[in-house]
């Protein structure tokens, strides 16, 4: 057997003794697992930080919601003074100059927003003094001590609980939503992570079989120039290989951009500091996994899918803004009314001390009606809402009809895949001993260097098919677990609550 023979035979075993997906291009940084990409999407990825914004909003909105029923506290201070210029009418009770009045009031209060009515209900206090030059004046200055008690309730538009928690409840709705939201996010982010990575090694084994081809193809054209000088050869033998080493080292430059924008695209994804530090050896095994069925698939997927329980939690929303909006058609009765006590003493101490046993009082009970003509507004706005929800029910059903979909077809891609990466591999090994019999029929002069480049290129095709079908499975897997959100146990991703 020739040196050539040799060299071409090792190079051959080369191709067929090695993993498929393993990564054989230098590079200065260690390997870089799946698992860690993932990981470092997770905490760096855009996407995911942007939608983790919404997240926040969300929690602040139901805190904005809740504080609806937060106590509010309010307090005044007022002094005021005023002069007449002149008496003007002798029950002024005043003689040279004008009546002059000197107050100063002091109040505190706080109200509420009643979660199981709807209605509101205060509660203040106040303090007075009043000072006058006016001779009838019985007290001068008089002190004055009030309390008082309000509430303001609607009894038909807008009255309960359902229409006073409506907001908090939406929100709550709002907030599971921004989760789940974030929830197809990340796992969107690890099905793009989990595709990245299999594309560049991919790349990087599309780049090695291509350097191996040029090495066979640049071996073959020597051993043409050589063999021309002793007159075995042709000039034109010696350009066909020429032209199968210009073949193979475009075809090794293009691999090589594919290799630099797979590397790029992982990059972006897992949010790099430094685009300049090529990422490590990338690999992943042949898939040992069983064969997934649809139905255990489909439960997974409609049980745990973010985006369908997503709408789920909007037809709940939509039903709390229809409760509202049939109670809006009623029309308005509020009942309001007052209770309070007061007592006036020459002093703070006596007003405030003696209230409980000498005081007035004052009180009011009243009912304000009022109806829109016709309730146009409202009832259109019931309409709206109801055509709202009936909407989002149809949305709901049009995911479940899309989710079944997409799993059938997930998993049918996995079964394809499968039975695809057997028949490559058989194939694969069929072209190797197709090259290796052609080779040794050209080095026995039995053959040329066109049918000898016409099998490597068979057996570079045989090994690109068998490569793209176990990337293809393994995309496909990536696909299958999104729909099942079982990348979150895979890659044991813990979300917030």
């Amino acid at each position: 057997m020739s040196r050539h023979l040799v060299c071409a035979s090792l190079l051959v075993l080369s191709l067929t003794a090695l993993p498929v997906a393993r990564a054989q291009e230098a590079t200065s940084a260690a390997p870089l697992s799946l698992e860690e990409c993932v990981a470092r999407a997770m905490k760096k990825n855009f996407d995911l930080q942007i939608q983790n914004f919404s997240t926040d909003v969300a929690k602040e909105a139901l805190n904005v919601a809740k504080a609806s029923f937060d106590p509010t506290v309010n307090a005044s201070l007022n002094r005021g003074l005023s002069q007449a210029a002149s008496t003007i009418n002798t029950l002024d009770g005043t003689t040279g100059v004008g009546q002059r009045n000197d107050n100063t009031t002091g109040s505190v209060g706080v109200s509420q927003l009643l979660p199981q009515t709807n209605g509101t209900f205060g509660l203040s206090t106040g303090v007075t003094r009043a000072g006058t030059n006016s001779r009838f004046s019985t007290l001068n200055p008089a002190f004055g001590n009030s309390i008082s008690a309000t509430l303001s309730q609607p009894l038909l538009k807008n009255a309960g609980t359902t229409v006073a928690r409506a907001n908090v409840e939406r929100n709550k709705l709002g907030l599971s939503i921004a989760q789940l939201t974030y929830q197809s996010s990340v796992l969107t982010v690890v099905v793009n992570t989990e595709t990245a990575y299999n594309n560049l090694v991919a790349a990087r084994e599309t780049l090695r079989i291509r350097q191996l081809s040029q090495t066979l193809a640049q071996q073959l054209f020597e051993e043409n120039q050589a063999r021309r000088t002793t007159g075995v050869m042709t000039d034109l033998d010696v350009l066909t290989a020429e032209v199968g080493v210009n073949n193979a080292r475009l075809a090794v430059i293009q691999a090589e951009q594919g290799v630099r924008n797979a590397e790029d695209s992982l990059l972006a994804l897992i949010n790099t500091d430094d685009f300049n530090q090529r990422p490590g050896a990338v690999a992943f095994d042949d898939y040992k996994g069983a064969a997934p069925a649809f139905d255990a698939s489909y439960k997974l997927a409609r049980d745990n899918s973010p985006d369908y329980l997503a709408q789920a939690k909007a037809i709940e929303q939509s039903e709390i803004d229809l409760s509202t909006a049939k109670s809006a058609k009623l029309p308005s009765l509020n009942l309001n009314g007052s209770l309070g006590y007061n007592n006036t003493d020459n002093s703070y101490g006596n007003a405030i001390s003696n209230l409980p046993n000498q005081h007035g009082n004052n009180w009011s009970l009243g009912v304000v009606y009022a109806m829109p003509w016709g309730l146009k507004a409202d009832n259109a706005r019931y309409r709206s809402t109801l055509a709202t929800l009936g909407s989002q029910k149809t949305r709901l059903a049009q995911l479940d009809q899309s989710l079944t979909v997409q799993v059938r077809t997930a998993v049918r891609s996995v079964l394809t895949n499968l039975s695809t990466v057997s028949i490559a591999a058989k194939a694969t090994e069929l072209s190797v001993k197709q090259y290796e019999a052609q080779k040794a029929r050209f080095d026995a002069g039995l053959s040329t260097s066109r049918l000898v480049l016409q099998a490597q290129d068979d057996l570079e095709t045989a090994r690109f098919n068998e490569l793209s079908a176990k990337v293809s499975l393994r995309n496909a897997l990536a696909q299958l677990h999104k729909l099942e959100t079982s990348s979150l146990q895979r890659f044991n991703i813990q979300l917030n609550p």
